[in-house]
């Protein structure tokens, strides 16, 4: 393998890791902004119980998207040198926007947030909390900015081979930007619901649930039952955004090999970019025109319309599937919860989640669903660009390092030791907590409780 392989399997092995971390932060402030208005309107203790230990989940995965972030952002310099060089007057202001903005306001008062009970009043402290979840919010913004002026560029010009930005407007709402950030603030919601959801199904299981477990349950399910269907109509309007700006992708998405009208939708099939077909293919006649145009006559291009110029089949074809099949399992059992929630309502006593065992079997399998799909999102956005790093206007091997492969290797071999050895850790570090949620309920002093009415 080549450096250029080497560099993108570093790369892809660094963003894999890193996205799972934010994916569950940048929601999950959010909850704990829901729990701590819920408990200073109803002073019920199990409100902020909920707060703190999901605050110490917070402040885990934090952490962990921090390390991560900081080693993923060096190798635009050690391994694609090129992309800095050619596009850094873009790249540049809108990462350090990123970290001005987003990164110091999260870090400025995650302390507070997190140490400030009893020490600050009341609302400072729930400011603290507004500040790290609007922080959160931002960070998805200007890094999604950037992701997004790389897949539809916009507002520049180039001058001696290297993009000149000519409106920071058109750059920063670029065409796919709109769509491309809905939907993944509400991948975020629906990752940290699971999170939740599945973590307190455990709890339950296990016999250590608390009151604030069962809070924490029901403002997930409820979260997740209602963003899901809201996911489904973002995932729809960006489709028809990628279909205008990127239609290769598309192409490669649906498996599409030859121009057509009325195309067919491939539910599953194995494709063969060799023999530019799709074995065994399991299709709806004039769907895939449907669902991606809203017109089942229209005419789909086919990745025999760019030749040397589309992303590889298989990786883009599987992923989608991926994600569309873990997202409808999400919803189905998002749905079944709230159902279920629902028809109990009236004879809750101190909000008890009653559950069938089965069904908090498979919330406490699917914790980390959220984690699934994201990940097949981000290669279908990512593999799709392929072969361009800036679609189509610089491809990924005009920016790639030139370091020798096998020291490559020996940096990717290493990365992944780490990031496996993190994520195991991290996930036996949630388990734990979540089997002994008394070592980690809030304790106050009288003098704090003293301090915290101020």
């Amino acid at each position: 393998m080549d450096a250029l392989i080497l560099s993108r399997m570093q790369f892809a092995a660094n963003i894999s890791f890193h996205i799972l971390f934010p994916t569950i932060t940048i929601a999950m402030c959010w909850f704990l902004v829901f729990f701590r208005l819920r408990f200073l309107k109803t002073r019920d203790p199990a409100w902020e119980e909920a707060y703190y230990f999901w605050t110490k989940v917070f402040a885990l995965t934090f952490a962990l998207g921090v390390v991560s972030g900081i080693v993923m952002s060096f190798q635009f310099g050690t391994n694609w040198p090129g992309f800095m060089e050619k596009t850094g007057n873009i790249a540049g202001p809108l990462l350090g926007y990123e970290v001005l903005t987003a990164f110091f306001l999260e870090a400025s008062f995650l302390g507070i947030m997190l140490f400030g009970r009893g020490r600050v009043s009341e609302r400072v402290h729930l400011a603290a909390t507004l500040l790290v979840a609007f922080g959160t919010t931002m960070s998805a913004f200007w890094i999604l900015s950037l992701n997004s002026w790389m897949q539809t560029p916009a507002g520049y010009e180039i001058v001696n081979g290297q993009f000149i930005p000519t409106d920071w407007l058109a750059v920063v709402f670029n065409p796919s930007f709109p769509y491309r950030f809905a939907h993944k603030l509400l991948a975020s919601t629906l990752t940290a619901a699971f999170l939740i959801a599945g973590l307190c199904a455990w709890q339950l299981i296990k016999g250590s649930a608390t009151r604030g477990t069962h809070k924490a349950m029901r403002t997930a399910l409820v979260a997740a039952a209602v963003a899901m269907p809201l996911q489904f109509l973002a995932g729809d309007m960006h489709g028809l955004n990628t279909l205008e700006h990127q239609p290769a992708k598309i192409a490669a998405m649906e498996g599409i090999w030859h121009t057509e009208k009325g195309a067919p939708l491939t539910l599953f099939g194995i494709p063969d970019e060799a023999a530019r077909t799709t074995h065994y293919a399991i299709q709806i006649p004039k769907m895939a025109s449907l669902i991606l145009a809203h017109d089942s006559e229209a005419e789909l291009k086919g990745l025999n319309e760019y030749p040397g110029a589309h992303p590889p089949v298989a990786p883009v074809f599987w992923a989608f599937r991926v994600m569309v099949g873990v997202g409808t399992l999400m919803l189905l059992v998002a749905w079944a919860g709230a159902w279920l929630l629902w028809r109990q309502r009236r004879a809750v006593v101190d909000d008890q989640v009653v559950l069938p065992r089965t069904l908090l079997y498979v919330l406490a399998g699917m914790t980390f669903s959220g984690w699934l799909a994201t990940l097949a999102g981000w290669y279908v956005t990512e593999i799709g660009r392929q072969p361009f790093i800036v679609y189509g206007l610089l491809r990924t091997s005009e920016v790639a390092t030139q370091i020798a492969p096998p020291y490559i290797a020996l940096t990717l071999t290493a990365y992944l030791i780490v990031y496996g050895l993190l994520l195991v850790t991290y996930v036996g570090v949630l388990k734990y907590m979540a089997e002994n949620p008394v070592k980690h309920a809030p304790q106050l002093t009288p003098g704090a409780l003293g301090k915290a009415g101020v």
